[in-house]
């Protein structure tokens, strides 16, 4: 009785978990990143910024491999990068440039992680769910 009631539950519970985890990783969408504009409250003395130098470092930035395909995977062009960048303004621009060590193109790896450790319980349910049923044969 007790085989057949896990029978009977089993063939169900894998079709919703494989369906359920499909189902969260293409419902996420595209992050978009915006810059703020500055404040509106920012001093009209405030000091200038060196916009050749900070463009230089964006543009150092903007040159590796992993973050120019990140944004091509964000749905976002060179050509469009670059207007981005230069609509910006100079107090806008020297923050971008003075933050860059923080950004981390490839992400967190959170996402990845907790990836593997879904798929990795899922397999093992499916181990224990189909353990009785498997018949291993030796030489």
């Amino acid at each position: 009785m007790q085989h057949m009631l896990k029978a009977c539950y089993t063939r169900p519970l894998v079709i919703y978990l494989v369906l359920a985890l499909i189902a969260i990783s293409t419902a996420a969408g595209p992050a978009e990143a915006m810059l703020l504009p500055g404040s509106p409250d920012a001093a009209q003395g405030a000091p200038a910024y060196d916009r050749a130098a900070d463009l230089a470092a964006i543009q150092k930035t903007l040159e590796s491999k992993e973050l120019r395909q990140r944004l091509l995977d964000y749905g976002l062009t060179p050509v469009e990068t670059e207007a981005r960048i230069a609509s910006l303004s100079d107090e806008q621009l020297h923050r971008l440039s003075a933050n860059l060590d923080s950004v981390q193109a490839g992400g967190d790896g959170l996402g990845f992680i907790l990836g593997l450790a879904i798929i990795a319980l899922l397999v093992v349910l499916i181990i224990y769910l189909l353990e009785g049923r498997i018949e291993i044969k030796k030489k």
